[in-house]
């Protein structure tokens, strides 16, 4: 006989209904009127930035953009389950966790400009800078909970990614050493059900959290649009992680709306039937239904939320603007802890070239 077909966690349905009876709904029993209120505010406001910075990228302001349109819940949900002294290590689209990490929006656009190779101090936020390496930060995460553990913090560490990282060695080997070695990480797969152009139907056969069963590691699957149940199941597994259970892994299902990056065309390897059926499980509507049928919306509040959010959006605008190009010759600082004479060379080069273009007669 075939293994019991076990769904996702679900909290609420997409039209608003809460799930009666649902496995872990005792958990975020402390969610009151107020609380949601709270993590809507924060979905609205990231989405906010998030069409700001595309529209950024699309004036030439930004070299380059990773939307999280769609992901906003699986984000919130699980960021809001963390302790402040909880380590988090991201991927390149994890923007909904440094807003609720308490990294200004300003800050965000350095790298995405070209300006900088970090936005902002990790230790301040206890969360790492964009890591555009798939998968590399898995083993970053596996290694800082090793050193924790051997420090005597009782924290847990999260290691963000997408499904498409889930076929990158370096994941494969984060979840082999943490099983081994006990540590303290939740594993937190977005799964945007597209890596690039790969649909996820050809990376695996399986759910990806049966991937971290065979490793011996604990999984769950939630449905990634439903705050409550991220929150929820996100709690569960960082409870456990803190308390020397050792690594989970939960698969938040969610949809990535938009374009890999500003650079792609999702158009040319998806068609709107693939969409169509994402967009009735907005995230964001379907909280904003759940308030409105729990007496938890008014006018007042959803423009006091629109406000908020444009706020945050001309912070990260003014933030875009503000900053200036560096010196060219910054491009070989920080190479070598020590002087090194090919630098030396390719410097002296580089700055002949520059002064080719000074030189050329009008």
């Amino acid at each position: 006989m075939g293994d019991k077909k076990v769904y996702p966690v679900q909290l609420v349905q997409p039209d608003g209904r809460r799930v009666h009876g649902a496995p872990y709904a005792e958990v975020v029993a402390d969610v009151d009127t107020a609380r949601l209120r709270g993590l809507y505010t924060d979905m609205a406001v990231v989405r906010r930035i998030d069409a700001e910075a595309t529209a950024l990228q699309r004036q030439g302001q930004l070299g380059i953009w990773a939307p999280c349109l769609g992901q906003e819940a699986a984000q919130i949900g699980s960021a809001r389950a963390l302790h402040p002294d909880d380590y988090v290590f991201t991927s390149y689209r994890e923007h909904g966790l440094a807003y609720c990490r308490g990294v200004d929006p300003a800050q965000w656009p350095r790298l995405w400009r070209g300006v900088s190779l970090s936005c902002w101090d990790p230790n301040a936020h206890a969360m790492t800078n964009p890591a555009i390496v798939v998968g590399a930060q898995g083993l970053h995460a596996v290694g800082y909970a090793l050193g924790a553990h051997l420090d005597g913090a009782e924290i847990a560490t999260v290691a963000y990614f997408g499904d498409g990282a889930t076929s990158q060695g370096d994941i494969a080997e984060a979840l082999g050493f943490a099983a081994t070695w006990g540590a303290g990480v939740v594993f937190f797969c977005q799964n945007n059900q597209w890596a690039i152009s790969e649909p996820v139907r050809l990376q695996s056969p399986i759910p990806l959290a049966r991937r971290a069963t065979g490793y011996g590691i604990p999984s769950v699957q939630v449905d990634g649009n439903d705050v409550l149940a991220v929150l929820a199941v996100t709690r569960g597994a960082v409870a456990r992680a803190r308390d020397g259970g050792g690594p989970g892994f939960v698969e938040a299902l969610t949809f990535r709306m938009g374009p890999h990056t500003t650079s792609d065309d999702p158009t040319r390897y998806r068609t709107g039937a693939d969409v169509a059926p994402w967009q009735a499980r907005d995230p964001l509507e379907r909280i904003r239904r759940l308030l409105d049928a729990e007496d938890g919306w008014d006018d007042t509040f959803d423009s006091a939320v629109r406000e908020q959010a444009d706020d945050a959006a001309a912070a990260f605008r003014a933030g875009t603007l503000a900053l200036a190009d560096p010196d060219p010759a910054a491009l070989f600082e920080h190479v070598y802890t020590h002087g090194h004479p090919l630098l030396d060379e390719e410097r002296a080069r580089y700055g002949d070239y520059l002064r080719s273009f000074e030189e050329v007669p009008s």
